[in-house]
Formats: structure tokens, C-alpha cells, sequence
């Protein structure tokens, strides 16, 4: 139980052009952790269904662990269609389980326990699971070493500004793509300045430790206060990118918890996201030479 690192939210099943494949944020992250040799569990609810079966069985077989409840509602789906450029589109059904994850005192006991946490908005559209996530943050180790991460996924207007300035507020590490942050920034009332200036009034503003800004094939940066490293987005051959950012996240998240500097740990996470991005779906076996 001690020093899990926690990816939270939503669990579901992304149908694809190709067929189903198991999707959502927290498990892609949970599971890339764990290749890197992390403990790590993803915590969601899936309905009692057999499509809610079939994730609780796929996750035991990638030897994921997790504490997914089954709730009366039933297991979600995405429905995805890839443009001509393999970017995802998304059609994200409604008032499903992974919208009503409760809190329990096995939740409460891993959140004791917790090293590291990764969240997004989408998880928190409906009011139980924000609650939830509220609720486990309240109860992790208060400390300097405790990663609390706020990945942002502004998803069929499955958002807000109360959501997105309260989960702000109560991370350290803030994940936005350039896309994401032109949204934000309009939102908070500086859209005219340019991507680098938001990301430094960001990381004052809410007194973070690191601000990672994903800009597609245009690179990526990791600002800390006073520093920015940038690294160049490697040119691959992509099958799809479902999956990219939140093995970039896990990649970094588990490098800087094993003690590399910022500059290793972005290195790794951009070629760790490259490979996935030659992958279809969103967990493949990632090579040794990028988790050893």
C-alpha cells in the first residue's frame, strides 16, 4: 500500500473504427506506471454488465491493479472516429458508472497512501464522482513530495471554470495541451497573450510546481519556477494518438518520482509518447529501453 501512485476517474471502453478497446484517462496512466516499475492502481467504477466484467478481467490480466466498484448504472463507452490525421474524436455517453465513483474506506485508505495522483476534468462533470476525487485529495499525505496532478481533457463541454480554477487550486503539476490552454485563458480573461506567458502566469497564479504544455507535433514544455525546458516532438509514423498524452504524463511522473531531473524526465516522457503514438490503442507493452 505505501507510495502508490494513483491514476483516478474514468474507465470505459473507447469503440473504435477497428473494435473495442479499453479507454479512459486513469487506466492508460495507471498501467504505462507501472511499466516503469512503480506500484500504481487505477481507481473508477464500471458498471455490473458484462462490458463492466470485461474491463475488471482486462485489467487483471495486464496485472493492473485497481479498486473499481460496480455501481447501478451502466459501464461507459466512448464512441471514437480517427480523422484523416489518426486524431480522435470522441462521443462520450452520459450518466455512467464512471460518473458515480463512490468513496469508500478502501478508497480513503489508499489515498493515505498515495505518492502521486493524476485526475482530469471529465471525471468530475457529474457531482459524485467530484466529490470523490475532492475527498481523496483531502486525504492524501500533505507534503512537498506528494505529486497531486490536474491533466486536463476539456471533452464535449463536459467543463467548467468553478471545476477547472477548484482542481487548479488543488494540484501542483498542471498538464494542458495548446488547444486546452487557448480554451482556458479565454475562460480566465487573458486570451491575447501569447502560449508561454499563460503558462507562467498559470504556474504564479496557482503556486505549481511544474506546468507541462503538450503542443502536438510542435514540441512540448515543462515549466518550473523560473526555468522551461522544451523538447521537439519526434517525427514517427502514427497509427493513432489515443493514449499519447497520458503515457507522456505517466513516463514523466514516474521518472521524476525515481529522482531524475526535469530535463530527464521530459526526455522520457516525449519518447515514451512517440512510441505509443506508433501503436493502435492506448496500452501497448512499452520497450525496455525506455522503462529500464
Amino acid at each position: 500500500m505505501k507510495e502508490l501512485v494513483v491514476g483516478m476517474g474514468e474507465a470505459l471502453w473507447d469503440v473504435l473504427p477497428e473494435g473495442r478497446k479499453i479507454g479512459g484517462a486513469p487506466a492508460n496512466f495507471a498501467y504505462h506506471v507501472s511499466q516503469f516499475g512503480l506500484p500504481s492502481i487505477v481507481v473508477s467504477a464500471v458498471g455490473d454488465d458484462p462490458l463492466g466484467d470485461e474491463i475488471l478481467q482486462n485489467f487483471t490480466s495486464k496485472g493492473l491493479t485497481h479498486l473499481v466498484d460496480k455501481v447501478p448504472y451502466p459501464t461507459g463507452t466512448v464512441q471514437v472516429e480517427l480523422d484523416q490525421e489518426g486524431i480522435p474524436m470522441y462521443d462520450i455517453k452520459e450518466n455512467v458508472a464512471w460518473d458515480n465513483i463512490p468513496f469508500t474506506p478502501e478508497l480513503e485508505e489508499i489515498a493515505k497512501n498515495a505518492k502521486a495522483v493524476c485526475f482530469g476534468s471529465l471525471a468530475q462533470r457529474n457531482v459524485v464522482s467530484r466529490q470523490t476525487i475532492e475527498k481523496f485529495l483531502d486525504a492524501m499525505p500533505k507534503n512537498d513530495d506528494t505529486l497531486v496532478v490536474f491533466d486536463v481533457n476539456l471533452r464535449q463541454g463536459f467543463y467548467n471554470k468553478e471545476i477547472l480554477c477548484e482542481s487548479m487550486e488543488r494540484c501542483n503539476i498542471l498538464k494542458i495541451n495548446d488547444e486546452e490552454l487557448v480554451t482556458v485563458s479565454r475562460m480566465f480573461g487573458y486570451p491575447g497573450i501569447d502560449l508561454q506567458d499563460k503558462c507562467w502566469i498559470l504556474l504564479g497564479k496557482y503556486n505549481l510546481k511544474m506546468l507541462i504544455l503538450t503542443c502536438g507535433v510542435n514540441g512540448s514544455y515543462v515549466f518550473t519556477p523560473g526555468h522551461v525546458s522544451f523538447q521537439p516532438t519526434p517525427k514517427v509514423e502514427v497509427a493513432d494518438t489515443v493514449g499519447a498524452g497520458d503515457s507522456f504524463t505517466a513516463a514523466f511522473i514516474a521518472s521524476i518520482l525515481k529522482g531524475d531531473s526535469v530535463e530527464e524526465a521530459h526526455s522520457k516522457a516525449v519518447r515514451t509518447s512517440a512510441f505509443v503514438c506508433t501503436q493502435k490503442g492506448a496500452m501497448p507493452i512499452l520497450p525496455k529501453d525506455l522503462t529500464d
